[in-house]
């Protein structure tokens, strides 16, 4: 009996958690493009919150947005950290592709109704 590796469930469990988190995206700020991209009325950022570590591998120009100007990578606690912006994608969009790069899975259900709009956003931050 060989017993399962738990790192994928592992990593995960990590999928959202502000505790251990080392960067914040603020997501969908100002006015939002829905899904035919007819916008949507303003509504208020949502913030994400994200491990370096995993976003290298898994979304690496996503990744990228999280350097200091000197192209250093950020080392202050997440409490200090200024969230990073993203404006051009929808939170529940962002969400998905968030959750995929942490192993999760995109419902059927999901990808039928948003297919468009999560594979630009794939496409956009690099998401292998």
């Amino acid at each position: 009996f060989i017993p399962e590796n738990p790192i994928c469930q592992n990593i995960l469990k990590k999928f959202m958690d502000e505790e251990s988190a080392d960067v914040a995206f603020e997501v969908g700020s100002g006015s939002e493009l829905g899904g035919n991209d007819h916008k949507r009325a303003k509504t208020s950022p949502t913030t994400f919150h994200a491990h370096r570590l995993i976003l290298q591998d898994g979304a690496p120009t996503l990744a990228k947005l999280c350097k200091s100007g000197e192209g250093e990578l950020l080392t202050v606690p997440i409490t200090d950290v200024k969230p990073v912006p993203i404006t051009d994608v929808r939170p529940d969009i962002f969400r998905h592709m968030l959750h995929y790069v942490y192993g999760g899975k995109v419902s059927d259900d999901e990808l039928k109704a948003n297919a468009r709009d999560l594979i630009d956003a794939a496409d956009k931050f690099g998401v292998v």
